[in-house]
């Protein structure tokens, strides 16, 4: 059976999420209302980027995205590292569109092998192939008139991006096993925390299926680069557990908020969450106890590690376009940051396969 939606207040922490099973329990202390962008900010009758702790110009910046974007029907491709939260902000465009009446059916496109990828995607036919004894809708057919998210779209195999772009271009697919097509009125939202544009120079995806995927990109900023929200992360993080495990901890030494915050956290908000929900297990009175010297062997995060003089290249030119807005040219440009022409670096661009 196909769950349209999944409950987002059963506690379930997978993927940098914070949902929890109370509303209450997402609400920040007094002193941090003010500063903390939590869960149930309520707008226009309904939760406000449901789940999401942080404060950071940064983060501000893709709430902005997310606004402008979720009152259309256009696809989005989220983007961003493992952990940064790219489910909560499909929700969130979800829950702030027309459609967050209509289900919103997600899938992770790494976790399903390729033929039952396809059958969770299309549904089949009875008798469509051995053990079909039914027919079964799938999660586009199930979705209609609500949002699709497809995490991990970098995964898809090739030989059925062209079935997926058919029905972005068209709206229009067939169950295995059947001839007749099916319209579909569904938004797609997209994630993944693959360069796609670099899976397409390597011929792992279609360039019109990136063309199709690509029309309204947000990038999620790692931990590292919003260290300000940590100490909100960490406190919410530390109520969240205590009350879960009927502890009273509302002591956080400076010294341990200090490493955390310096910390780099290479599995960003799903590391930190792990963590700290060790240190409440450790922690015995009212002051957080936490085996700060385990942060330091913490492995390195070898997908961060570019492998190409070309990689480190490409590497460092999107994160000089994500701090300035895509802005190339002027003193405050791209460009200038570089320290380039601009000529130059459009050339580097094009050469690099970063769309402008």
């Amino acid at each position: 059976m196909i769950c349209c939606e999944m409950n987002r207040h059963e506690g379930q922490l997978g993927d940098g999420t914070f949902s929890v099973s109370s509303h209450d329990l997402l609400r920040p202390s007094a002193h941090l209302a003010d500063s903390v962008i939590t869960s149930r900010k309520i707008k226009d009758g309904h939760a406000d980027f449901d789940g999401i702790v942080g404060c950071s110009s940064s983060l501000r910046e893709v709430f902005s995205l997310v606004r402008t974007v979720a009152p259309t029907t256009s696809t989005v491709l989220i983007e961003g590292e493992t952990g940064t939260g790219k489910e909560l902000i499909a929700r969130a465009i979800h829950d702030l569109s027309p459609r967050r009446e209509r289900p919103f059916m997600k899938l992770n496109c790494a976790a399903i092998p390729l033929g039952l990828l396809e059958s969770e995607l299309f549904g089949y036919e009875k008798g469509a192939f051995t053990g079909a004894v039914t027919r079964r809708i799938g999660r586009l057919e199930a979705a209609h008139g609500g949002t699709v998210f497809l995490d991990e779209v970098g995964e898809i195999p090739l030989e059925l991006q062209a079935k997926l772009l058919r029905v972005l271009q068209e709206s229009e697919f067939e169950r295995l096993g059947s001839t007749q097509s099916l319209h579909v009125d569904v938004r797609f939202v997209t994630a993944t925390n693959r360069c796609l544009d670099q899976m397409v120079s390597e011929q792992k995806l279609r360039s019109d299926l990136f063309y199709r995927l690509h029309v309204f990109p947000i990038t999620l900023p790692p931990l590292r680069d919003r260290p300000e929200d940590i100490p909100l992360l960490v406190r919410h993080f530390v109520k969240l557990f205590s009350i879960r495990m009927c502890k009273q901890i509302d002591d956080i030494p400076d010294d341990v908020m200090a490493a955390l915050t310096k910390y780099k956290w290479p599995g960003n908000i799903r590391e930190l969450e792990n963590f700290i929900e060790r240190c409440v297990i450790l922690s015995a009175g009212s002051k957080l106890y936490a085996p700060i010297q385990k942060l330091k062997s913490a492995p390195k995060s070898e997908a961060c590690e570019p492998i190409t003089l070309a990689d480190a290249e490409r590497d460092h030119i999107r994160k000089t376009l994500h701090r300035t807005n895509g802005i190339l040219a002027g003193p405050n440009g791209a460009a200038a940051q570089l320290g380039v022409k601009r000529t130059t670096l459009y050339y580097r661009m094009e050469k690099l396969g970063i769309p402008r």
